[in-house]
């Protein structure tokens, strides 16, 4: 009986109009690379865990201090992580020579960072706003077929069921599907960006510290990485 039930429920046609027709308008809104961004982004989805990374970046940030403390901020990029950021964060720290130029790189890199995840939020948003449209045109189509036919009682049935099942299957991939990717993806975004700028903010304050040393010294100390 549930089977059954659920054979009704699938219509390839009503499936191809709503999915089909989601796709393309959201296509149509965004670039290529938006879209793709969109469908990497399921991939973190899934497996982000911020508060995690969050920790492992303390953990980082604490050893490059203590490397920085002893030999210097030229030898960030030696810190033992596992986290991808902020290994580029303490190879970007050690091979600059100022620490303005580390502050423009990091503005740079959470600017790019923020525009990179709001395009792929903005995608499932528009995505989750497209799927109802196309089920009511769905709707409105399986109508017209209805009343075209009113005639022949034999063509009611399918022509009833595109009305019903292109809304069923609209509000499906608006609220089931669309609407929470759209709004775990701005939560983890929200996240993670918070202690990246946390983890930024404080190697920018070692390069700081790091100029009170004589100008002199930081040849030697670039030096040293070799």
């Amino acid at each position: 009986m549930v089977i059954e039930t659920a054979m009704r429920l699938l219509d390839p046609i009503s499936l191809l109009l709503v999915g089909g027709g989601t796709v393309a308008v959201t296509a149509l809104r965004f670039p290529g690379a938006d879209l793709k961004g969109a469908v990497r982004a399921l991939r973190p989805l899934i497996r982000a865990r911020p508060v995690a990374d969050a920790f492992a970046a303390e953990r980082a940030v604490r050893q490059i201090q203590r490397i920085s403390d002893i030999k210097g901020i030229a030898l960030a990029d030696r810190v033992d992580t596992s986290s991808p950021f902020v290994r580029r964060a303490a190879v970007k720290l050690a091979d600059c020579h100022r620490a303005e130029e580390f502050a423009v790189w990091a503005r740079a890199e959470i600017e790019g960072r923020t525009q990179r995840h709001e395009a792929a939020i903005a995608v499932w948003k528009s995505a989750a706003d497209a799927a109802p449209a196309m089920g009511m045109i769905g709707t409105v189509l399986g109508l017209i077929g209805m009343f075209a036919a009113m005639d022949d009682p034999a063509t009611l049935g399918p022509a009833m069921a595109l009305a019903l099942l292109t809304t069923l299957y609209g509000l499906i991939l608006s609220a089931i599907v669309a609407i929470p990717i759209g709004g775990r993806l701005e939560r983890l975004s929200n996240m993670e960006r918070r202690w990246q700028e946390a983890v930024l903010g404080r190697l920018e304050a070692l390069a700081r510290a790091e100029e009170v040393v004589p100008l002199a010294a930081w040849p030697k100390r670039a030096a040293a990485k070799t």
